[in-house]
């Protein structure tokens, strides 16, 4: 709920009070409702408190205790809450009025380096030890809050943004090169993936799931938490499966709605989203509080090009599932006038690094602004459940069983598959049998190969020897039609750690700006966990894809959500639409982009001048998901994070 920042002089000399004060000065772009400091000799801590949970309220943070001889600064909210009460045996009187960052430090003491595992939320924090002479500091396993470290010879410095670290005296701002060749080399969302580096050269960041302790001069970093896939829940009757997701979802909406202010919730037409804002909902009323929802729509002027399965505007959706929830205030919110290119000096200042979310970045912050205006602490939403709480295998589950020679069961799916659909149940077959059988599919679809183009600087990539680089982390360049495997897609997904980093990295700047937390509820370890664990035949069930969440929200979304299968919500549909009137200074600022000295060092630029080409022949609107548009935007937002630091 804080901005951290923190000193220690590696040479036990004391932190000076210009470097400390510079720090927190840096600090002051973001409200506050208490800034607080705590020096000890080579060592500084500083917190500068936005107070979102009603415990946190007159908080002193950083915060010494005496008796253990630990003091911490944190930016934390934790949710087990209850679970650490028993673990830390903590008296009942106390429970109410207890921090976060006291339950903390009370786990340090308990279990040391251990302490992460045992934490469930969105944290980073640091402690000193005083007793081991040790500075031990921590991230939450999805990174959801950032934490960024510069370490010389002499001194260790951290905060929760980028900008007070460069109060350190002679340190200056440079591009780091690797971070800026895997940012042009990834092909997907991820701007990185290494998740150690940041796109300044000597400025790091610890990652996700990760934990820091600097003692006697050395630095040692370790991941703390692996999620395992392997472990499997057994229960006898589907309904049972049913009553063991709500109860664990419950649980976790419910401990995500502790604030003192209001609660806000980011709301589409979709299942994710809507199973949040339906849990949170009823649980509000109990407390007699009420929800406001947030959505994005398209601004009045626009026409919907996509196909029939996909849905520009979900606002039909997004009123159904208001009305029948109720007790929720709805905003609907379409950012008449701006557009991705006046949103990239924005998110960039916010940001700090560049981004590759051009086409969400609008509403993204627009949202986190409304809510401020609207007094809400806490903004729920459902962005992971994707790959939780809404997973489904889709046609790899049939092609499974095809593979597995359980025919009967495949015949009885598909049957009512296409009833649900109201279509034949064999056209399926031939796609299933390529998914079950890759190596054939890919024979008959060679020509449908997709390869990302090239687009960063032969001799660049030679240089930072980035392909081998993000080929060992499993990033293709070329995906074949029929060689992705969505369910080890997904076990990867949670291996890693670089996959939620950027939105971790956004999240948290915009929440200092706004002083209100981002809060996913179906990002919990242990809805994850749960999810993560069951049969996938609960999550494809009846001729449902998505099937979990389907079910468990009958009697908690309208059917027309609940059952929709046929219109899925597409985002950034509208983004060319609100950049024709600049469509012509948009090409104009290309052209100087690419005929940019320091831009032809590191990017192809004879891929540029060809995609430039296309964009050329005007704003048509289905540019937004074509890779010609999507190399040149994020080289143009290279070029402009270039061209403000140097």
């Amino acid at each position: 709920m804080s901005a951290i920042a923190g000193i220690l002089n590696l040479n036990g000399e004391p932190v000076s009070i210009e470097q400390s004060t510079g720090m927190m000065k840096a600090l002051e772009k973001f409200p506050a409702n208490d800034i607080q400091t705590w020096h000890k000799d080579n060592l500084f801590l500083g917190c500068h408190a936005q107070w979102i949970t009603p415990e946190s309220i007159g908080e002193q943070l950083p915060f010494y205790d005496y008796e253990r001889r630990l003091a911490i600064t944190a930016d934390a909210i934790i949710d087990n809450r209850e679970e650490l009460y028993q673990l830390l045996q903590i008296d009942r009187e106390d429970r109410k009025k207890i921090t976060d960052s006291q339950l903390i430090l009370l786990a340090y003491h308990k279990w040391g380096e251990e302490s992460p595992k045992f934490l469930v939320g969105d944290f980073t924090y640091v402690i000193w030890d005083e007793k081991e002479q040790k500075l031990f500091g921590a991230r939450d396993f999805s990174g959801s809050r950032t934490l960024y470290y510069f370490r010389n010879a002499s001194t260790f410095v951290f905060a929760t943004t980028i900008e007070p670290i460069f109060t350190t005296p002679r340190l200056q701002k440079q591009v780091d090169d690797l971070w800026l060749a895997e940012f042009l080399a990834v092909p997907d969302m991820n701007d990185t993936v290494d998740t150690s580096i940041t796109a300044y050269k000597n400025i790091k960041q610890l990652s996700p799931s990760h934990t820091i302790s600097i003692r006697n001069n050395e630095v040692k970093i370790e991941r703390y938490k692996v999620i395992n896939c392997d472990h499997k829940t057994k229960f006898n009757t589907d309904s049972e499966y049913i009553e063991a997701f709500r109860d664990v979802f419950k649980t976790s909406v419910n401990n995500r709605l502790r604030t003192h202010l209001g609660v806000g919730a980011h709301l589409s037409g979709g299942l994710d989203s809507g199973a949040v804002v339906s849990f949170a909902s009823r649980s509000l009323k109990e407390q007699k509080k009420g929800l406001h929802t947030f959505s994005y729509i398209p601004p009045k002027d626009f026409v919907d090009w996509t196909s029939n399965s996909f849905a520009a505007n979900e606002s039909p959706y997004i009123k159904s599932t208001v009305n029948f929830v109720g007790n929720i205030e709805d905003h609907y919110l379409d950012f008449e006038g701006e557009s991705p290119i006046s949103e990239i000096d924005k998110t960039l200042s916010i940001n700090e690094m560049p981004f590759k979310f051009y086409g969400n970045a609008i509403w993204i912050r627009g949202i986190f602004e409304e809510a401020r205006k609207n007094n809400i602490g806490v903004l729920l939403n459902g962005g992971r459940g994707n790959l939780s709480i809404s997973w489904g295998p889709g046609l790899s589950y049939y092609a499974d069983l095809l593979k597995k020679m359980h025919w009967l069961r495949l015949f009885n799916e598909l049957n009512l598959y296409s009833k649900t659909m109201q279509g034949s149940r064999y056209r399926l077959l031939p796609e299933i049998g390529k998914i079950a059988f890759p190596t054939v599919g890919n024979i008959i679809h060679r020509n449908q190969v997709i390869e990302f183009p090239d687009l960063i600087n032969s001799s660049f990539a030679n240089q930072t020897k980035i392909y081998d680089k993000i080929a060992q982390y499993g990033v293709e360049r070329i995906k074949k039609p029929y060689s992705f495997n969505i369910s080890n897609s997904r076990r990867k997904h949670f291996e890693e750690v670089f996959p939620w980093n950027a939105t971790g990295t956004i999240g948290t700047k915009l929440s200092l700006y706004n002083s209100l937390w981002k809060r996913d509820p179906t990002n919990d370890i242990r809805v994850i966990n749960f999810c993560l664990s069951i049969p996938d035949d609960q999550f494809m069930k009846n001729g449902f894809n998505r099937a979990l969440i389907r079910r468990a929200t009958q009697g908690y979304l309208p059917d027309n959500v609940r059952l929709n299968q046929k219109v899925r919500g597409i985002q950034a549909a509208d983004s060319i639409h609100r950049m024709k009137h600049e469509w012509d200074a948009f090409i104009s600022e290309l052209e100087l982009v690419i005929s940019d000295s320091l831009v032809k060092e590191i990017t192809n630029i004879s891929l540029l001048k060809k995609a430039l080409e296309v964009l050329k022949e005007g704003p048509k609107p289905s540019l937004i998901f074509d890779l010609n548009f999507t190399i040149l935007f994020r080289t143009l937002i290279v070029y402009r994070f270039i061209k403000k630091i140097i």
